[in-house]
């Protein structure tokens, strides 16, 4: 029997940090999962892994980690799965609840209000945990602790997690005219100097579409979970990079994106999607950090350094990230352009 009111709660939302009603409270609003249902690399990469693997799929248990409408529990269900549970803490899960009613889903999903860490599900063990968990910079906002704790506590020996697999990129980018932009207007403002907010602003990551011709140089991946092993200790990590100028050009940030993949049976290519630039659109978008620096490079020229990520000791939602670079110009003007430098970021 689903439980999706707030009576039935099997978590009190006020009884939550501020950052976790935050957090929650955010998911209430439709706005945020019509872009996502919109989204259609996101959904139909989703539904394609799940046909896919409909073999497996049939007559298994499957829990799905932070439902929202269920699209993904009904997409289960549609396909084989014997039972979904769909868990969700915001109050979008009554509006899964009359969708799971009208499509007909009712008898094949219970839906559970509350953290997954509160509830007690109808089965012990579940064969499937299906999530869209991933966040800006795959680990903003995620949801993957939730994801590893049902994986320890409710998946069964040899079980599938989708996605299962997921890496962090990053590339160089030119994009000398929006960051002027965005610094020069604190210089006056209205008359006034308010340059003061300057470093401020240079420590919040941009997300956004970048248009992949601005990207001007190799890109590197710099780390990769696998869902069936990675534990929380594992998402704290500080990795190196190392990319190439393909042209003469500025690299004025770095760019970083997610890629993603699903399961696949013996013998079939996986699903994936990737949410870089040179990727079809995804909600994601990409995330740019402005570097201290503008970096003049001539083809060749080598930037390399250490990403770390930490998340952040009031909110551990938000993430605290370090890039440290060395940018190794050679030729012409080689120790004027070569430079070294650490910027501090935070994502909140």
């Amino acid at each position: 029997m689903s439980k999706t009111t707030v009576n039935q709660s099997a978590t009190v939302k006020e009884n939550l940090a501020d950052t976790e009603q935050h957090y929650f409270n955010s998911y209430d609003h439709y706005g945020i999962h019509e872009e996502m249902l919109q989204d259609t690399v996101r959904t139909l990469s989703y539904r394609n892994a799940i046909i896919q693997n409909k073999d497996f799929f049939k007559d298994k248990i499957v829990l799905d980690v932070g439902c929202g409408t269920g699209i993904l529990s009904m997409f289960a269900a549609k396909h084989g799965a014997k039972h979904v549970i769909g868990v969700d803490m915001s109050s979008i899960i009554e509006m899964a609840g009359r969708l799971v009613e009208i499509n007909g889903y009712s008898d094949k999903i219970t839906l559970l209000r509350g953290k997954l860490e509160d509830i007690d599900l109808p089965f012990p063990k579940v064969d499937i945990i299906i999530s869209e968990w991933m966040g800006y910079f795959l680990l903003y906002e995620s949801m993957l602790d939730t994801v590893l704790y049902a994986r320890d506590k409710y998946l069964v020996e040899g079980g599938l997690i989708f996605p299962d697999k997921c890496s962090i990129h990053v590339a160089g980018l030119e994009d000398s005219h929006y960051k002027t932009e965005k610094l020069d207007y604190w210089q006056d403002v209205y008359g006034f100097d308010y340059s003061p907010f300057i470093p401020l602003v240079m420590r919040e990551p941009i997300v956004d579409t970048v248009d992949n011709a601005a990207v001007n140089t190799s890109k590197n991946k710099i780390i990769e979970f696998d869902l069936n092993t990675v534990t929380l200790d594992d998402l704290v990590f500080s990795v190196p990079f190392k990319i190439i100028s393909k042209r003469h050009d500025y690299i004025n940030g770095l760019i970083t994106w997610f890629d993603i993949e699903f399961p696949a049976p013996k013998g079939k290519k996986a699903i994936t999607f990737s949410t870089g630039a040179h990727a079809p659109y995804t909600h994601w978008k990409q995330t740019v950090f402005y570097l201290a620096d503008d970096l003049e490079c001539e083809v060749g020229d080598v930037l390399e350094g250490q990403i770390t990520s930490i998340p952040n000791k009031r909110n551990n939602r938000d993430l605290d990230i370090t890039i440290e670079y060395e940018f190794k110009a050679e030729g012409v003007e080689k120790e004027e352009r070569s430079k070294k430098n650490k910027n501090t970021y935070i994502m909140h």
